[in-house]
């Protein structure tokens, strides 16, 4: 609901030569919490993590109408990163407990399937009740729909029998708590190809407003309706012909969809390349988390999961942030943004070739 309206909401605070930081202050608080969050989901349980990341998005959203100045702003989306940092380390921890391994792929595109619903209706949800009640109304209803969630998880089942009782030492992280070693190859391939996701969020509205698309949420529209309707199919196709084979077709995908964005120059060339970018994405994101899982060790399952969403929020920070440095405000430089981010999804393909070309799970 937020991220379409923010980059505006920036510039009118005078922040204007911040934009890459929207994106990427959110992604580091949530990749330096992921090794806590990975931890605790295995020590505490799934359910208090997943509850901590909502309650935080809800708290955050209630405070943005507060934060006017750009210090305030930036401080606030900082923090808002530990929402991400944890309800989706617990929700997939969660879920991996309780889905057969032969149904994992299938499983990851559901939730997936469930993520993109709200980022398809969030962003012209959001643009709708900014457009005509204002930007604050925005931001209560973003806090209202994070209640919601909270009072979901509240009704839920923990699946963690053995829990251990809070205290300090939880948040004791050594180095083996960082990484699992047993994930290195999806990670690799999620932060070559999670670049694209920080540079279409950081410079896409912009973009659009440059070809005459008014509705900054139309874009993200697109690409989350194209995500949604592969999601579901690509989740089976994983579990029947394998995850690498299904992630060679996404990344090749991808980078046919930056080179296509990097060359529109009108809006419906645009719109096909953001909406390829969304197949690509849909297929690409259920199957690396199915195949973390595959990898991780049942004992530290969340761990596993947390270390894959690192190498996430760093591809996805490192993309806002370096796209919003290539990008510059400048419309000339559109090009060279995106083909930046094709040249890493052709990297990626190429490992998958060579590293895993033998390999299918």
């Amino acid at each position: 609901m937020l991220i379409p309206e923010l980059p505006d909401y920036l510039t009118s605070l005078g922040g204007a030569d911040y934009k890459g930081l929207i994106i990427s202050l959110f992604t580091l608080t949530a990749m330096l919490s992921r090794p806590f969050s990975g931890k605790l989901a295995d020590k505490l349980g799934r359910i208090p993590v997943m509850m901590f990341g909502a309650g935080v998005c809800f708290i955050c959203s209630l405070i943005y109408p507060v934060a006017t100045t750009v210090f305030g702003f930036l401080t606030l989306r900082l923090i808002h990163g530990f929402s991400t940092g944890f309800t989706p380390t617990g929700a997939a921890a969660y879920l991996s407990d309780i889905i057969p391994v032969n149904k994992r792929g299938e499983a990851m595109g559901i939730v997936g399937t469930a993520g993109t619903l709200g980022m398809a209706g969030g962003p012209a949800i959001g643009g709708a009740i900014a457009n005509n009640f204002g930007l604050d109304a925005m931001f209560y209803c973003s806090s209202g729909f994070a209640l919601i969630a909270v009072i979901i998880v509240i009704s839920i089942k923990e699946t963690i029998t053995a829990k251990q009782k809070f205290s300090a030492s939880l948040f004791k992280i050594k180095t083996g708590d960082i990484f699992e070693p047993r994930v290195l190859a999806p990670c690799l391939i999620m932060v070559l190809t999670a670049y694209a996701y920080g540079a279409m969020f950081t410079v896409i509205p912009d973009f659009g407003s440059f070809v005459g698309i008014k509705n900054k949420g139309l874009l993200f529209t697109f690409l989350t309706v194209a995500s949604l309707l592969v999601r579901l199919l690509a989740g089976k196709a994983s579990d029947r012909f394998g995850r690498v084979p299904v992630l060679k077709l996404s990344t090749l995908l991808m980078m046919s969809s930056m080179i296509v964005v990097g060359f529109a120059s009108d809006a419906t060339l645009l719109i096909i390349g953001v909406s390829l970018y969304g197949l690509a994405q849909g297929t690409t994101s259920p199957t690396l988390l199915a195949w973390a899982t595959d990898l991780s060790d049942e004992q530290h399952r969340g761990r596993g999961i947390a270390s894959l969403y690192i190498f996430m929020e760093f591809g996805i920070g490192m993309g806002a942030l370096l796209s919003g440095l290539i990008y510059g405000n400048q419309s000339s430089h559109f090009f060279i943004t995106f083909i930046t981010c094709a040249a890493l999804s052709l990297l990626a393909f190429v490992y998958l070739m060579t590293k895993h070309s033998h390999s299918t799970h």
